[in-house]
């Protein structure tokens, strides 16, 4: 089992209720990474005997931070229709609500399409310079920057908030939706950027839309993935960040979309 793997298995307690554990590759600043919070969240979903469909939204508010040690993931199926189906989720610690979720899960059928959004030019992955971090779940993925790399504790600041990125896990482990929900949130901060620093900063809420089917994120396998990110306003201590991720093809994968509370 992989590391990923380990951080959402989950275990049915009843009535749609999990259990799982934090896990401390995957440990932030302050809790556990936001993304493979997230995941877990997808998982939960998934493992429940009535999901219907492929994740094509989800949006996470993070209450409290996440202590080391067990949770509690409890799934509530709202609605089926003919095309999606919609959750409430809830994870607790304690009795203690530390994270909150709606999720919409759809079934994809053969319709027009056309993607407006299209991939940065950007190099090979395989000519960049791995980057590091003294984050722990950092050392999790593989990632190679193009443009806009975390900024050293004394940077100077940029007037660009965008930082593009080649991405896959490390150890490669093939993609699918959960560490696709995962990777979604694997740019830091664009007030980091900015200010050409780090200063304490925390997501909000984190909203995911899911672009491609089981299909192409299986054809997508254990390769480098694209992605961008930039930010929109710095205002009263929050800012906006968007990020969208593609296959080394070129096919569109995921839009996330978080708000950010930041000091300073």
């Amino acid at each position: 089992m992989s590391v990923f793997d380990k951080a959402i298995d989950l275990h049915p307690i009843g009535d749609g209720r999990f259990r799982g554990a934090t896990v401390q590759e995957w440990a932030n600043m302050v809790g556990p990474f936001g993304g493979i919070t997230a995941a877990v969240l997808v998982r939960a979903i998934q493992l429940h005997p009535q999901c219907h469909g492929q994740p094509i939204a989800l949006t996470v508010n993070y209450v409290a931070p996440i202590a080391d040690g067990d949770f509690d993931v409890e799934t509530r199926h709202v609605r089926t229709n003919r095309s999606n189906q919609h959750w409430i989720i809830e994870q607790s610690q304690g009795g203690e609500v530390k994270t909150t979720a709606t999720a919409v899960f759809g079934v994809r059928r053969d319709t027009w399409a056309d993607a407006e959004a299209t991939p940065p030019a950007a190099p090979d992955p395989n000519g960049l310079e791995q980057a590091a971090s003294p984050l722990t779940w950092f050392t999790n993925y593989d990632i190679r920057y193009v443009d806009g790399a975390a900024p050293a504790m004394d940077g100077t600041e940029s007037a660009s908030s965008t930082t593009t990125l080649w991405v896959r896990s490390n150890p490669p482990r093939p993609l699918d939706h959960a560490a696709l929900t995962a990777v979604s949130d694997v740019f830091f901060p664009r007030v980091f950027l900015r200010r050409g620093q780090f200063i304490p900063a925390g997501t909000v809420t984190l909203a995911v839309y899911f672009h491609a089917g089981d299909e192409q994120i299986t054809a997508a396998g254990d390769d480098f993935i694209l992605g961008t990110a930039r930010a929109h306003q710095f205002t009263r201590g929050y800012f906006d960040q968007s990020a969208h991720l593609w296959s080394r093809a070129g096919i569109p994968l995921v839009t996330s979309h978080q708000y950010v509370y930041f000091k300073g």
